[in-house]
């Protein structure tokens, strides 16, 4: 009935599969998770992680060679065997007992995305760009919000999506780099008018990257949305934003800015309080001058 689909990359994982598979050998049904590591090279992590071999129904997949984000979610889906994928992030936790149960109920749907959530108190100062970003946008993921638009909120930290269904779109194999991969599944399904169902069944995100990190990420994905940028126009508020700067001459403007300031604007983003406006001003910045190169 159900394959549990966990990428993972320098992360351990083998609390959160537990925790899975009890829950669906409590419910009696047919289920596999299946774990795939893409090279990590970390062999404590993979180590740690290869417990999973040791639950029913659980397998772990080492890879020689690392595939990226999009492959590497599509090399699960050819791994399974049932006709319900539900994927999520290795750093996904569990935070209610009925979780696998509150998917199941919804199979009238062809895709169904339960949320995420993040902590309360901030884990530490070194993650709080991240932190404050994902709490403010934590806000509007309540089902009510996401329900409004539902392509546009779909995301790939979980979900759950028919088997058939996911073989006749899956995730594109030429991205390569963080960012983006979940915008063009969401594009595809509101093509293909799919139904997708937003419900409050979250998980929570416990792997929150430092803030050097995180921009190391926003540098990624703003790098795919510059690749994307015929796909993704009128799906992104940034590139919305840059076309209006652009056709009135302003983007020049913006990208010199920003190279002059781009080595105190980050100094200041990777402090213990960073503000997300000047997060946007970076973002902004960094776009434009990656289109003036």
């Amino acid at each position: 009935m159900l394959s549990i689909l966990i990428p993972t990359y320098n992360y351990d994982c083998s609390r959160l599969v537990s925790d899975l598979q009890r829950q669906a050998e409590r419910m009696g049904i047919g289920y596999e998770i299946i774990v795939a590591d893409d090279a990590s090279p970390s062999e404590d992590c993979k180590e740690r992680n290869r417990v999973i071999n040791d639950l029913p129904h659980c397998r772990l997949i080492e890879l020689p060679a690392n595939l990226g984000r999009a492959r590497i979610r599509n090399r699960l889906a050819d791994e399974a065997r049932h006709d319900w994928l539900l994927f999520m992030d290795a750093d996904a936790e569990v935070v209610s007992d009925t979780f696998v149960a509150d998917y199941l109920k919804h199979t009238d749907a062809d895709v169904v995305c339960g949320g995420l959530c993040h902590a309360d108190t901030l884990p530490s100062p070194e993650v709080s760009l991240r932190y404050a970003y994902e709490k403010r946008a934590d806000r509007k993921r309540a089902a009510r919000y996401r329900r409004r638009k539902p392509y546009e909120q779909f995301i790939t930290f979980c979900f759950m999506v028919r088997a058939a269904l996911f073989h006749t779109i899956r995730f594109d194999e030429a991205i390569t780099e963080y960012g983006h991969e979940d915008t063009l599944f969401g594009i595809e399904l509101a093509r293909r008018q799919v139904t997708i169902l937003h419900i409050d069944n979250p998980m929570r995100q416990g792997g929150i990257e430092t803030n050097e990190e995180f921009l190391d990420k926003t540098r990624a994905a703003l790098r795919n949305l510059a690749a994307m940028e015929a796909t993704m126009e009128g799906h992104s508020a940034l590139l919305r934003l840059y076309t209006l700067l652009d056709r009135v001459g302003l983007s020049g403007c913006v990208a010199r800015c920003f190279v002059r300031r781009e080595q105190g604007i980050t100094r200041r983003l990777t402090g213990a309080k960073p503000r997300l406006l000047l997060f946007f001003i970076y973002k902004l910045g960094y776009y434009c001058s990656l289109k003036r190169r």
